[in-house]
């Protein structure tokens, strides 16, 4: 006996990417570690997103750092990445925040 099975129609999904840039007040790469370690695992033990180090990866001065969020509605993912970077603000860091960048892809 043959089932017929058509696949779920697919969900919409949007990806929320947050791009944080920030000037550091590092001499040597491995002081950059230190301060770039502590905001990466710190998003990533407070929110469910995912969060790296992205560019200016050579530079012990500058760094930018990308938090993305994946939700099935582009106003949860807007919301959490804004609510990723309010906090981010208020933290008191050991590097200053020059640009916050919000992207909303939709899949």
């Amino acid at each position: 006996m043959a089932c017929d099975i058509s696949p779920a129609p697919l969900s919409a999904v949007t990806v929320a990417v947050l791009r944080l840039r920030f000037a550091l007040p590092a001499e040597t790469l491995k002081e950059k570690r230190t301060i770039v370690k502590s905001v990466v695992e710190r998003v990533r033990s407070r929110y469910n997103a995912t969060c790296a180090e992205i560019a200016d990866l050579d530079s012990p001065a500058y760094t930018t750092i990308a938090v993305a969020c994946i939700a099935n509605e582009s106003q949860h993912a807007d919301r959490q990445v804004q609510t990723i970077a309010a906090a981010i603000e208020h933290w008191r860091l050991d590097c200053e925040l020059l640009d916050v960048e919000v992207e909303l892809i939709p899949l």
